[in-house]
């Protein structure tokens, strides 16, 4: 056997498991759920086809829709916000002063910790009554202070906030990468123009920092579309449906409902809905994302 086939029968079976899960896990679910999109089936009662029925179905259901525009409310804050904040850290610890590896490490943990335990957390830091945030809120003079996740009012702005937190370490460090690829001479010869703060940030930093806010927002957005754990853990999609979203009302209406045709129906169009997004960012990234040759 030559050396070059041997290679790449190696390099094969270094592939092989990762591609099987890939294939098990990953691949033949989505098959199932878009074949099952087009059956009517509880897991007891034989499969039955009807057709396009379950996707006629989900414009006619006031929950999806309800879920539909939440999830499009949640995205709407949470990447804008999120992209800003992990932007507003890195350039402030984009230095070389002492201790500042801790401090990015301080930063960057929030994303390490298990969701689920920070959304556990933030769920007694948001009590009405007994938590220490509005225990804060009070001590200030704001004698009625937010109900938080017990509010259909402010139960998603509680969520969308506890997301920033926990998402902007992670960006931050990609902002940090693409901060320090940025050549130190382009600086050099905008301070020589007489170029203030400001003016460098906006002509030389953040052109080239195009490439990794588009890498960014196109993470975040695909992200904050398929949101579940902590609105299965802080509020369950409530109070009524003020945080149902899409994800979630799947999860409700497979798991819950046994509902796996209509379930999977939805999975399919949420499914197509992303792809729509990010082959958007795609295109319009040729519009405004500049590279450095």
């Amino acid at each position: 056997m030559k050396k070059t086939t041997r290679n790449r029968l190696t390099a094969y079976c270094f592939l092989l498991p990762n591609l099987l899960g890939f294939l098990v896990f990953t691949l033949l679910p989505v098959f199932t759920a878009l074949g099952l999109s087009f059956m009517r089936w509880d897991s007891y009662s034989p499969i039955k086809y009807v057709g396009l029925r379950n996707f006629a179905t989900m414009f006619r259901d006031s929950s999806f829709i309800i879920a539909f525009w939440n999830t499009l409310y949640f995205t709407g804050l949470t990447v804008p916000l999120t992209v800003i904040f992990a932007l507003l850290l890195a350039l402030a610890l984009n230095k070389g002063f002492r201790s500042i590896k801790i401090i990015r490490a301080i930063h960057f943990f929030p994303h390490v910790a298990s969701l689920i335990a920070v959304a556990v957390v933030w769920q007694f830091l948001y009590h009405p009554d007994m938590g220490p945030i509005n225990h804060f809120l009070r001590a200030i003079g704001i004698a009625t202070p937010p109900r938080w996740t017990a509010s259909a009012t402010w139960a998603m702005p509680a969520v969308i906030i506890m997301t920033v937190w926990k998402s902007a370490g992670y960006y931050m460090t990609m902002f940090l990468a693409g901060l320090q690829a940025i050549p130190d001479h382009l600086y050099e010869v905008a301070t020589i123009d007489g170029a203030s703060p400001w003016q460098k940030f906006r002509y030389v930093t953040l052109p080239l920092l195009t490439p990794t806010l588009f890498f960014v927002l196109t993470m975040n957005l695909i992200y904050s579309f398929k949101v579940f754990d902590q609105i299965h853990i802080m509020t369950q999609g409530g109070p009524g449906r003020a945080t149902s979203v899409l994800v979630y009302y799947i999860y409700v209406q497979a798991f819950v409902n046994q509902n796996f045709g209509y379930a999977s129906a939805m999975a399919t169009t949420f499914f197509l809905i992303i792809l729509g997004f990010t082959i958007l960012q795609f295109r319009l990234q040729e519009r405004w994302v500049t590279y450095l040759n």
